[in-house]
């Protein structure tokens, strides 16, 4: 298919380049054994030219005789040399053949299992996340998501510069070489059938671009973009965003925050990163919380999803919490059965007793 050699699959645990450099030292090692030998026993070996053996002529009768050309010139002369040559030399001469054999059908093999590799991901390849740009807001992204539950090969990431892709194959992590404004680069990412686009580009008209593109391939997917200027917001927005991160809007409020209330700041430090204290997160309201307003939930309620409208916990239309709503919620990073953590599918663990909605035994 077009455009295969701008894909980079993450390298399997064994590496071709390894592999090659043993199977060459181990050629090296064969020829070297197998010039001492005629080296130690050179007076049993005669040369058409000259009579006598030296260094390298055994050095050359070696290397023609591993290869099987035998030009003859140098021969075995004595019983015993001919005999070193059939117990010795011969067996020699194969595992040299192996080596040089299977190394190069190796070479050619790989290439095949490699673009095999390719098709099967082709094949495979829907409902994914991909992030364009593979910078500091990329990275996040990305350990964002594996943090949350999105599984590594469900993420494909698009950049223009090759070292960069090798980083993020080496972090497990399909990637794309190429300019993401370019609806090829993007169709190779498959951005058709992409479920999340997530932009981060270094420049906001670059940014419009890349989000015009995505949105004409795939109507369907979450697009969400992040943004340097506020006055960009509502033209990222018209090019088909549907969430828009302004960077440096959202960094000088924290600033300012933390420098009016350090407490306050610690707080919201503590919210965006993943892993550890308190954590912000989605999940599914669960049956025992049907039917109660979102104050008697146990958990801190921060909005309600319903029917993809988000409403603010305050907000009258919320009423009653009905099944199939989502909670926003502020929770402990740790593991909780009947909260799942964003981009999971588990069910939640059945509930206790208790009917005012607090936890769940």
């Amino acid at each position: 298919m077009d455009g295969d050699e701008f894909v980079r699959l993450p390298m399997g645990r064994l590496d071709p380049v390894r592999s090659i450099i043993r199977r060459v030292l181990v050629a090296l090692a064969v020829l070297a054994v197998v010039v001492f030998i005629v080296w130690l026993d050179r007076d049993s070996y005669g040369d058409s030219v000259d009579g006598s053996v030296d260094l390298l002529d055994s050095i050359y009768y070696a290397t023609v005789s591993l290869s099987t050309t035998g030009y003859g010139d140098i021969t075995p002369i004595s019983d015993s040399a001919r005999l070193v040559n059939v117990v010795l030399v011969m067996p020699l001469r194969v595992l040299f053949l192996i080596v040089l054999v299977g190394t190069t059908l190796e070479a050619l093999t790989s290439r095949g299992r490699e673009q095999m590799r390719l098709n099967r991901w082709r094949r495979t390849v829907q409902d994914h996340t991909v992030i364009v740009g593979y910078g500091v807001k990329g990275r996040s992204a990305v350990a964002t998501l594996q943090d949350n539950g999105v599984p590594t090969e469900r993420i494909v990431v698009v950049d223009n510069r090759e070292s960069t892709i090798q980083e993020a194959n080496a972090a497990g992590l399909v990637g794309v070489v190429g300019d993401a404004t370019r609806a090829e680069t993007l169709r190779r990412a498959g951005v058709p059938v992409a479920e999340q686009v997530i932009v981060t580009a270094n420049r906001d008209d670059t940014s419009v671009l890349i989000t015009l593109t995505a949105r004409q391939l795939n109507p369907k997917a979450e697009i969400v973009v992040a943004v340097r200027e506020a006055e960009n917001m509502s033209l990222i927005r018209q090019s088909g965003a549907d969430t828009v991160i302004i960077s440096s809007d959202a960094v000088g409020r924290m600033l300012g925050l933390a420098t009016v209330s350090p407490a306050l700041g610690n707080v919201l430090e503590d919210l965006i990163t993943s892993g550890h204290g308190l954590e912000v997160a989605e999940r599914a309201v669960t049956p025992r919380e049907e039917g109660l307003v979102p104050k008697r939930v146990n958990d801190v309620v921060l909005a309600v999803v319903r029917d993809g409208n988000l409403l603010p916990y305050h907000d009258p239309a919320v009423g009653h919490l009905v099944r199939g709503d989502r909670l926003v919620v502020v929770r402990p990073s740790h593991e909780l059965p009947w909260a799942p953590r964003p981009g999971t599918h588990e069910v939640p663990a059945e509930a206790g007793d208790e009917g005012d909605g607090g936890r769940y035994k």
